[in-house]
């Protein structure tokens, strides 16, 4: 049943969100304040659900890496923000399990809202504990995942919980959007499909480039993963990143794309700079042709007019990763000039998927979230998904 469908009245609905937001760092009294809440927004449309059908709310989250109680990584100090967003008072628990989480959950009223401590204050968490994750199955009624961000881990709160809730459990519509994301994508996707892979580094990307083999036409490499591809096939890169180990790894990938009819499009051209600064000299050289001295940073102007034309007509559009060090507003071009491509091609009726960190932010930064079909938010989780890997976060609703 899709989430929207669900109604919670008279229940308290145990979410595991993803409230791993940037904070200042501690004032003179240890107060910290949030600097980014997009996190706490995304989970909005859940919490107010919820809320709106006569339910209660049991948030719980982690923040950061503590190793056991850390005051500076408590979710206490959230609690301002999250009022803020929801309009009402937030009941804050002290612990996220035992007589300190009971005695403010088991007494929640209708419409209102508790915030557990930080899960990773007891290891148990990262272990994927049983018995730990009964322990926070005690804190609710119906047991929500709307935290993609930790979807490809099992842990307690992500995964091993939902045993507890053999019936009552569900995606949010966070959770729901991402998975109904990928599996468009990846699940038989209208064609010609095209993939956009950006970012540093082959290895990084490899396991996803293999598992997109079959389920694409056409697959455009940008990033300075490209220049691991041009020098494996002979060409001289400069000072570019590059991770001569994969050279065999890249060029068995080429072979293998050719061999099932893909399109594979590499950048001919790059805006390189004398230095990695955002105030580096610039030169365009060809890829294959770099001199010593300078490194890639971005894509030229032909690769962008290539790249944007081997999107063009396509009906489904993957992208993951940057062009260049968009980071740097002067070598920023290339992984615009594809963000407005793949805007082009949605506004013409493609689906268009735009996931991983980096991509996510290029996005972002040049305003365009908003015309794109589906941002993810996912990060890690969003890779492994791509990789063909199963996510234990996923799974243990989806086939729960």
């Amino acid at each position: 049943m899709a989430f929207q469908d669900l109604t919670f009245e008279g229940v308290r609905a145990l979410i595991r969100v993803d409230f791993n937001v940037p904070m200042t760092q501690p004032a003179e009294d240890g107060s910290r304040t949030v600097t980014d809440d997009t996190r706490i927004r995304a989970a909005l449309p859940t919490l107010k659900h919820v809320l709106d059908t006569g339910g209660s709310l049991v948030l719980m989250s982690h923040l950061g890496r503590p190793k056991g109680h850390d005051a500076d990584l408590s979710l206490r100090h959230i609690l301002s923000t999250l009022e803020g967003h929801l309009g009402r008072p937030v009941k804050f628990a002290a612990d996220c399990v035992g007589d300190e989480a009971l005695e403010v959950t088991q007494s929640l009223a209708p419409g209102e809202v508790a915030l557990l401590e930080n899960l990773r204050f007891h290891g148990e968490e990262k272990a994927g504990d049983e018995f730990f994750a009964g322990q926070l199955a005690e804190n609710g009624d119906f047991y929500i995942n709307d935290a993609f961000g930790t979807a490809h881990r099992a842990h307690a709160s992500t995964a091993v919980i939902a045993k507890f809730f053999p019936e009552d459990k569900a995606f949010g519509f966070l959770m729901e959007g991402e998975v109904q994301a990928l599996e468009q994508v990846l699940g038989g996707a209208e064609k010609p499909v095209a993939a956009v892979i950006g970012g540093a580094k082959v290895s990084s990307k490899l396991a996803v480039l293999q598992n997109l083999l079959d389920r694409v036409d056409k697959l455009v490499i940008g990033g300075g993963m490209a220049y691991t591809f041009v020098q494996a096939q002979g060409g001289q890169v400069g000072g570019s990143l590059v991770e001569p180990d994969m050279h065999e790894d890249a060029l068995a990938l080429l072979e293998a794309a050719k061999a099932k009819g893909i399109s594979v499009h590499l950048p001919t051209d790059t805006l390189c700079g004398d230095g990695f600064s955002p105030d580096a000299n610039q030169q365009t050289h060809p890829t294959n042709a770099i001199p010593d001295g300078w490194e890639g940073m971005d894509i030229g102007a032909d690769s962008r007019a290539d790249f944007a034309a081997a999107l063009a007509g396509c009906k489904t559009i993957l992208w993951n990763g940057p062009m260049g060090v968009f980071e740097f507003d002067r070598f920023a071009e290339g992984t615009n000039h594809i963000a407005q491509a793949i805007v082009q091609e949605t506004a013409a009726g493609a689906y268009t998927l735009v996931g991983g960190g980096d991509s996510v932010a290029a996005v972002n930064k040049a305003g365009l979230a908003d015309k794109v079909s589906y941002v993810s938010t996912g990060g890690g989780a969003m890779l492994e998904g791509l990789e063909g890997k199963t996510l234990p976060g996923i799974a243990a609703i989806a086939e729960g």
